[in-house]
């Protein structure tokens, strides 16, 4: 068979390669328009306005001037000085004096005496009493009196008071304890004698065996003579 074109210009030996380049044209082209950014157009309204420059105007300096105040003159100086006459009286005052003279009488007022009241001193406490009660025979110091006044009035009570009275009473055994006040008075008698005690009969025993108690030296407060108050507890043993 006889060929009637030249092999050379035969395009579809090239279709392969038009191919390709198409695909890559088309992909390029897609490719550009994917990536393309558009942007909104703004109108700016002050886009061709000019602003010119500001003028600069120079400010003079200027200073505040006070008026002068215009003096006033002087008042014009009388033509004549006239004396007035002072015509309001002026009273004197006339001061006298307070002291008396040899021929006045003087008034003195009565003076009457006043009676001092004698303070009244209360029955005080035989611990603070400044000299206490002497019991007879005691002797010494204050301290050494108090010691002695109290040892002989537990003395008298022991020797004097009845120590089977508790166990007749049929009480039951053990410690029973007996409370006593009394007051030494400004003479040194022994008075208001109290008891406390765990039977009646046992209360009078020791308000008699207080009572016996001898008439004692009184005590003093500021150096006269007082009530001094005495309490005492004694303890009875029942068997």
């Amino acid at each position: 068979m006889e060929i009637k074109k030249n092999p050379k210009s035969n395009l579809e030996n090239y279709s392969k390669i038009f191919m390709q380049i198409g695909l890559v044209l088309a992909l390029f082209v897609t490719y550009a328009a994917i990536e393309q950014k558009t942007y909104d157009k703004n109108i700016d309204a002050f886009a061709d306005v000019v602003m010119s420059s500001e003028i600069e105007e120079d400010i003079p300096i200027t200073e505040r001037v006070e008026p002068v105040k215009p003096k006033t003159p002087p008042p014009p100086t009388p033509e004549k000085i006239e004396i007035v006459e002072d015509k309001t009286e002026v009273e004197e005052t006339v001061i006298e004096s307070t002291e008396t003279d040899e021929t006045e009488a003087v008034e003195v007022e009565e003076i009457v005496e006043v009676e001092e009241i004698e303070e009244v001193v209360e029955d005080v406490s035989f611990m603070i009493i400044e000299d206490v009660p002497v019991f007879p025979g005691c002797k010494g110091s204050k301290a050494e009196l108090k010691s002695c006044f109290s040892k002989m009035v537990q003395k008298h009570f022991s020797r004097k008071f009845n120590a089977d009275l508790p166990n007749e009473l049929g009480l039951s055994s053990g410690k029973k304890r007996v409370f006593i006040g009394f007051k030494i008075d400004k003479q040194g008698n022994v008075v208001n004698i109290n008891a406390r005690a765990p039977h009646p009969k046992i209360k009078s025993e020791v308000i008699d065996v207080m009572k016996q108690l001898p008439k004692m030296k009184p005590g003093k407060q500021r150096g006269k003579p007082v009530g001094v108050k005495y309490s005492i507890p004694f303890t009875l043993i029942v068997e």
